[in-house]
């Protein structure tokens, strides 16, 4: 996810501090905070012998891909948000806590990303990317009625939920920009610049979150949170046809 640092428009892996203003800062990080709370209260049902390794593997990839910078425009990078990546195969209320904690390692370890804008990071990364993503999956699953799953429809739910989970979380920013920000940047020229870049790194972030959910689903279909989903709607067990 790209940035704007408080005196030029340049590109940073997660908002840094100074972005938004103290109050701002605060009042998400109080936003995080809850939500992940409710994270965690709800993904206990989700969290089995199965999901919990699984859980561990998406953090852990998702940390990895994300240091991992792909060229969008001259002078402007992106890197794997990882939100509907981690919704479709562990569900979103795990896939955020997976994401928080990817981005808590690198705020404070690696000084990816401000310690003040924590919060915000979280907010818009980890939940607004994760359940937007989701929920785009969602509705594109119940539109398919195809049982089981085909392998272009899942791989096609992937990248369009990838692509709207990334646009969301770009308008978190937007608006936190909007409440509190601390730059000299103007609103309209943030925006511009944020939702611009972030249909082009959500195209990026689709392909990625598209070719990882189908070879996991293709090698095991029972890992894939969605899949388990789609099959509870359906009469006939649902899979991945390879």
């Amino acid at each position: 996810m790209s940035s704007i640092s408080p005196t030029t428009t340049s590109v940073a892996m997660h908002m840094s501090d100074g972005i938004i203003n103290a109050p701002t800062s605060a009042l998400f990080g109080v936003v995080a905070l809850a939500g992940l709370a409710i994270c965690a209260w709800r993904a206990r049902s989700d969290l089995d012998e199965k999901a919990v390794p699984m859980a561990g593997l998406v953090a852990a990839f998702i940390f990895a891909v994300q240091m991992i910078n792909f060229p969008i425009l001259p002078g402007v990078s992106g890197h794997l948000l990882g939100g509907a990546l981690a919704a479709i195969l562990v569900g979103p209320y795990t896939g955020a806590l997976c994401i928080a904690i990817v981005l808590v390692v690198q705020a404070l370890l690696f000084a990816d990303g401000g310690v003040t804008a924590l919060g915000a990071n979280i907010t818009n990364m980890a939940l607004i990317s994760t359940f937007a993503g989701y929920l785009v999956a969602v509705v594109l699953v119940r539109l398919i009625r195809a049982r089981p799953l085909p392998t272009g429809g899942l791989a096609a739910i992937a990248f369009v939920s990838a692509l709207c989970g990334t646009v969301c979380a770009a308008t978190g920013f937007v608006v936190e920009y909007a409440l509190g920000g601390a730059a000299t940047t103007s609103l309209g020229t943030v925006a511009v610049y944020m939702w611009g870049t972030h249909v082009l790194i959500g195209v990026g972030e689709g392909l990625i979150t598209a070719v990882t959910v189908v070879a996991v689903a293709r090698a095991r279909p029972d890992l894939v949170y969605l899949l388990r989903f789609a099959s509870r709607r359906s009469t006939t067990p649902t899979g991945v046809p390879v």
